[in-house]
């Protein structure tokens, strides 16, 4: 009986694959051990202290000051208007034997409808105080997360966690704590170096 052989063409070809099999393994094992490595050497989850941010990015002083500066004269206008009412009732005090019925009840309806007056007033510099607080406040927290966002997309994180220290990041590594990047990018990108 005769064994069929091979031709020796397809002998050759075969030894050739099999020689480039183990190669081509050992470097898809090469590809795959540091894809691992370079896709798990950053952290999925990562998170920045918005508090951190909010109190070490150096607009907030300025807006802050700013607002300060505003918000005094607002009050020192107030003050000033209850001190004059203040003086107008002591001087109403003091005059208030030598008054007539007839001016007295005008006395004490002019005073009255000051106070009411006064009294709408400072609630309305209050609300307006406050509303220029919280349009400072979004200010900062707009460019801080217009920042974030940018930085995230830049550094290729999916998704990057606020925490505010109320206990929504109860732990985390320390390579998952970016505020202090974040901040210093931050800082750099509002003094515009």
């Amino acid at each position: 009986m005769k064994t069929k052989t091979k031709p020796k063409t397809e002998l050759s070809k075969i030894n050739y694959m099999n020689k480039l099999a183990l190669p081509i393994a050992i470097i898809a094992l090469i590809a795959s051990i540091s894809s691992f490595f370079v896709l798990n050497s950053k952290s999925d989850l990562v998170y920045v202290d918005v508090n951190k941010l909010i109190e070490g990015y150096k607009r907030t002083k300025v807006e802050r000051d700013a607002f300060s500066k505003k918000a005094d004269v607002l009050k020192a206008n107030v003050d000033s208007l209850i001190t004059n009412w203040q003086n107008e009732l002591k001087n109403y005090e003091k005059e208030r034997s030598s008054m007539s019925k007839k001016e007295l009840g005008l006395k004490q309806e002019l005073l009255g409808n000051k106070q009411q007056q006064l009294n709408n007033y400072q609630q309305a510099i209050q609300k307006q105080i406050q509303e220029e607080d919280k349009k400072m406040t979004q200010t900062v927290v707009n460019d801080i997360n217009g920042y974030v966002k940018e930085y995230g997309k830049q550094n290729g994180y999916r998704v990057i966690f606020g925490a505010g220290g109320n206990g929504n990041i109860m732990y985390a590594e320390d390579g998952a704590d970016l505020t202090n990047e974040v901040l210093t990018g931050l800082n750099k990108q509002y003094e515009g170096k």
